[in-house]
């Protein structure tokens, strides 16, 4: 009776164990960034996953930065590089880590009736920099006020424009009266930057 005992609560450890192995590969967002319905930044927002929230992983695509997830029922596509899992309790970035993890690979088939919800960036356009930790801040009405009445000449970057990311050092930013952040258009969304860091700070929707 006890062997026969043993037997079950090994094969239950066992099912279990399995059970384990395909759970869900869940990571975490580390910045705020959009989900978009291909994996591109020429297709159209389909929501937004806040800085923090948790996205269930379903993989990416081979030879790409773009990974297909599900974040509160909203499934599309970001970069894999705004996403981080735990790995031995430490959290590491999807991107630079996908071996590792063993992250599925996914595939996309375009279709012709995708529709680019802003310009597409240019093959030859500079990437935007890497998401980096910075202040959250609400800026005044009077700047956005100046912001629409001193248009500034739009730049083409390659990549989410994010709250984090560091703009290229060959990109000018313009002057805000009496304010201690600059501001610049990328991909025709004005954005505010700590001139300091060059990271972006806040992004005008």
């Amino acid at each position: 009776m006890t062997l026969k005992r043993n037997l079950l609560l090994a094969g239950a450890i066992l099912a279990a164990s399995a059970g384990l192995a395909q759970a869900e590969m869940v990571a975490t967002s580390i910045n705020d960034l959009n989900i978009r319905s291909g994996p591109g930044p020429q297709y159209p927002s389909v929501g937004l996953a806040t800085r923090g929230s948790t996205a269930v992983l379903d993989g990416c695509i081979e030879g790409s930065r773009w990974c297909r997830v599900d974040v509160n029922g909203v499934r599309g596509w970001v970069y894999a590089e705004y996403l981080q899992v735990d790995q031995g309790g430490s959290p590491v970035i999807v991107e630079q880590h996908r071996a590792d993890l063993g992250v599925p690979v996914v595939t996309y088939e375009t279709t012709s009736s995708v529709v680019p919800a802003e310009p597409m960036p240019a093959p030859g356009d500079e990437l935007i920099g890497p998401v980096g930790s910075v202040e959250a801040i609400t800026p005044p009405e009077e700047v956005r006020t100046y912001i629409d009445t001193t248009p500034a000449q739009a730049v083409r970057l390659s990549g989410d424009v994010v709250v984090g990311a560091e703009v290229p050092a060959d990109v000018t930013f313009q002057t805000i009266p009496d304010y201690q952040y600059r501001y610049v258009r990328i991909n025709d969304r004005p954005v505010l930057v700590d001139p300091g860091t060059r990271r972006i700070v806040y992004v005008y929707q």
